[in-house]
């Protein structure tokens, strides 16, 4: 019986360990260390955001614009980024540039962007390229125009997402400073049935990212990788989601506040929280967890398609 308990405060003090390490210390590193953020305009005069019409990366269009930095804004062609572009040099008084990016073309001309930053000094990548399959979950043979979708997602969230980074660090590691954010998803860390080549593609960009900031954690280039979990799709949302879910503006407000924390972060206090929740759960019992997601995906795939077949 003595043996017995011994195991018990043996077993109890490992999970004790795993929660400060997961969830506790990091919390307070990130969250709650004293002030030690950069100050991104100092980095270049110039940002540049990867996949900025919507948002997360929209809101980091706005922060930075706001820190009167000006913005190269990269996404798919549209009105809306021409709009988005006058809005951000109407509002927030700085210079702007645009870079359409056809995804869906396999043969992108990455010269065009090279030609495109000639001379200018950019300091800050917000690398938020990001590709999914329809909004709900699905199973990989399920998914209607599949072969496309495969291919889209990974040359998004793989090729270009590489080759961004591949065309803007030389020259911030040749003036020795500059910020790179690589925006992963909770997805890449935790069990992801019926969404598993987007989930793939991301866990790409947070093994990317690790090892790219040990490379150059001496050019004095600060690379950060997110993993965001859930954030309402509006961006001016005022309308409560619970603490799990805020709008993206405070979301990058609160991301922003953790470059030059830590490497890898989720950049909110509660997604932080939630992730060493899952990550215990999976010491524990993996079997459970991904129960739980499983059942999680599934109900929201039902809740789809019932949703597509009472509209049609």
């Amino acid at each position: 019986m003595f043996f017995v308990k011994k195991i018990g405060y043996l077993a109890i003090a490992y999970w004790s360990c795993q929660l400060y390490k997961n969830v506790f210390h990091r919390i307070y590193k990130v969250f709650f260390t004293p002030d030690r953020n950069i100050d991104l305009k100092k980095m270049g005069k110039w940002c540049m955001v990867a996949g900025c019409t919507q948002g997360i990366g929209r809101a980091y269009v706005e922060a930075l614009a706001k820190r009167r930095m000006c913005v190269i804004l990269v996404d798919a062609p549209s009105n809306n980024l021409y709009k988005f572009a006058k809005f951000i040099e109407s509002t927030y008084n700085v210079e702007t540039k645009i870079i359409e990016l056809d995804i869906s073309n396999e043969y992108i001309k990455y010269e065009i962007i090279e030609e495109e930053i000639n001379d200018l000094e950019i300091g800050v990548l917000i690398n938020n390229l990001n590709l999914v399959h329809d909004l709900h979950p699905e199973y990989f043979l399920d998914l209607n125009d599949n072969e496309r979708i495969y291919n889209d997602i990974i040359r998004c969230n793989i090729t270009v997402f590489t080759n961004i980074c591949r065309i803007l660090l030389p020259q911030m590691v040749e003036r020795k400073r500059g910020v790179v954010v690589n925006v992963a998803s909770t997805f890449a860390v935790i069990p992801s049935p019926l969404m598993t080549v987007f989930a793939a593609s991301k866990a790409y960009v947070i093994k990317f990212s690790k090892d790219l900031a040990v490379e150059y954690e001496k050019s004095g280039v600060t690379i950060q990788c997110l993993c965001p979990a859930s954030i309402s799709t509006n961006i001016s949302d005022t309308v409560p989601h619970g603490w799990i879910t805020p709008n993206p503006r405070k979301y990058v407000e609160s991301a922003i506040a953790t470059i030059g924390k830590d490497n890898m972060t989720t950049g909110y206090f509660s997604h932080t929280i939630l992730i060493g929740f899952l990550k215990l759960v999976h010491h524990l019992s993996s079997t459970t967890l991904i129960e739980w997601i499983l059942t999680f995906m599934r109900r929201n795939r039902r809740r789809a398609l019932h949703k597509y077949i009472n509209n049609n």
